[in-house]
């Protein structure tokens, strides 16, 4: 096997990885298939960490359209990413892997609470590690939470896992001609304003010099094609 270019890694999915064809809720096959590609890159020696969006279940734009307090409409989504690390835990230890879920709001009764030493001592025993709740703050994305967690756990690379296989100009189903990025620095992502990563979180892996890859997970090989550090999606690095 070809040699790997990171040892530790983290893994940023959104919610809609986990649902059906409508985008709503979790289909446990759909779990099952996202656990399958973490396993194919866990064999590969790799320590995995993943942070996970809540869209399948809550969307707190949609409470703030209707009213609702930015902080509840966020608290309710942080609790939406505990159920879907729940979901993926369950699918990978019924894999055969080892999986652990913290958070950063304290919820002894289903999971760990979020420490920094005892999530890197997980991964260094080659547990998966899934952390939800975000970063514990309203105000701030999954997206984000996934950059800050990658700083403290000394991860080499984050990976922002869509639907889309890379960075366009443009959103690819509106301008079929929009053209692709195989690699943007970090001020150009953030002078682009790329839709697919939020600003806070480019902006904390550009001073940490943490390299980002978005790519698409359901093409064929993308992660491990990531963790070789072969041409697989956009690279965003200095």
């Amino acid at each position: 096997m070809a040699a790997i270019s990171y040892r530790r890694v983290m893994l940023k999915l959104g919610g809609e990885a986990l649902a059906g064809p409508e985008g709503f809720g979790i289909e446990p096959e759909m779990a099952t298939q996202v656990a399958s590609k973490i396993q194919k890159i866990k064999e590969m020696d790799v320590e995995v960490a993943v942070v996970l969006g809540a869209g399948n279940i809550w969307r707190g734009q949609t409470g703030m359209k209707h009213g609702m307090d930015r902080a509840t409409a966020d608290h309710m989504g942080m609790l939406g990413t505990v159920i879907n690390a729940l979901a993926l835990a369950d699918a990978l230890e019924r894999m055969g892997l080892t999986a652990r879920v913290q958070t950063a709001i304290e919820m002894r009764a289903v999971a760990e609470p979020y420490i920094r030493l005892r999530a890197i001592s997980h991964l260094e025993k080659g547990r998966v590690v899934l952390l939800g709740a975000g970063t514990g703050n309203p105000y701030f994305t999954t997206d984000t939470a996934a950059a800050l967690r990658a700083m403290e756990i000394d991860a080499d690379l984050l990976i922002k896992a869509t639907k889309v296989d890379a960075v366009y100009a443009e959103d690819p189903l509106i301008n079929p001609q929009a053209r692709r990025f195989e690699h943007l620095t970090y001020i150009e992502a953030l002078n682009m304003g790329i839709k697919v990563l939020d600003s806070t979180a480019i902006s904390l892996c550009m001073d940490n010099h943490l390299p980002i890859v978005v790519l698409d997970l359901w093409q064929p090989e993308s992660l491990q094609k990531a963790i070789l550090g072969e041409p697989v999606g956009t690279i965003i690095c200095h």
